[in-house]
């Protein structure tokens, strides 16, 4: 699977990266607890997390199908959809995947989800986020330079 026929790097697709944390962080839990301890609010700060996570993905999903571009990354972009969350932040479904890995390591109640997170943040910038960018350049030139000026790239 290339992304925006874009060769180089990493050929995982994104939501397996961010489950990577929340399984793996399950896994380690498993063998070396590291248990959050239970907190008033913990299930509905889970709940919150989560919902911030659907309002992303909803909503960027939604710009997507009304400007008719594929929010797919191995397919061509045929809109540069810079309205909804993506006044915000260039990422706003990276974004919301982060709250979901933090939903679940609230929900359950162990650190290692969050400990893992920025090593996909990391993975994520640098074999997936890159390459989407520069295929944006490419394909959009001075209209998405002018919008990476403007928008940062996650908050």
């Amino acid at each position: 699977m290339t992304f925006h026929g874009d060769n180089p790097g990493v050929r995982f697709p994104p939501p397996l990266i961010y489950a990577a944390a929340i399984f793996g962080g399950w896994l380690l839990d498993q063998r070396w607890p590291l248990p959050i301890g239970a907190f008033a609010g913990q299930t509905a700060l889970a709940w919150l997390f989560f919902t911030g996570f659907v309002a992303l993905l909803g909503s960027a999903l939604g710009w997507f199908r009304r400007n008719r571009t594929s929010m797919l990354p191995f397919r061509p972009a045929s809109t540069l959809v810079i309205t909804g969350p993506y006044r915000f932040t260039r990422n706003p479904m990276y974004l919301g995947a982060i709250l979901l890995v933090l939903a679940f390591a609230l929900w359950l109640g162990t650190w290692w989800p969050a400990i893992l997170l920025p090593v996909v943040i990391v993975v994520v910038r640098r074999y997936v986020i890159a390459r989407e960018e520069r295929y944006m350049r490419r394909r959009f030139g001075a209209a998405y330079d002018d919008y990476a000026r403007r928008v940062r790239r996650w908050i």
